[in-house]
């Protein structure tokens, strides 16, 4: 995630049209709620598996 990432005044009223009544949202509305929350969580660290000695 970028230090920068901020939420998009369109996907604000998306949210706030969500919060105040769900099932009024399209699917592409949905999309872009969902995009925007995947967009703006930390970036997972790669881990590396250790191989254990038999």
């Amino acid at each position: 995630m970028a230090k920068n990432e901020k939420t998009s005044k369109k996907v604000a009223k998306i949210a706030s049209k969500w919060l105040k009544k769900p099932k009024s949202l399209t699917p592409k509305e949905i999309k872009s709620l969902g995009g925007s929350a995947l967009t703006q969580v930390p970036d997972k660290k790669k881990s590396v598996k250790k191989k254990s000695k038999k």
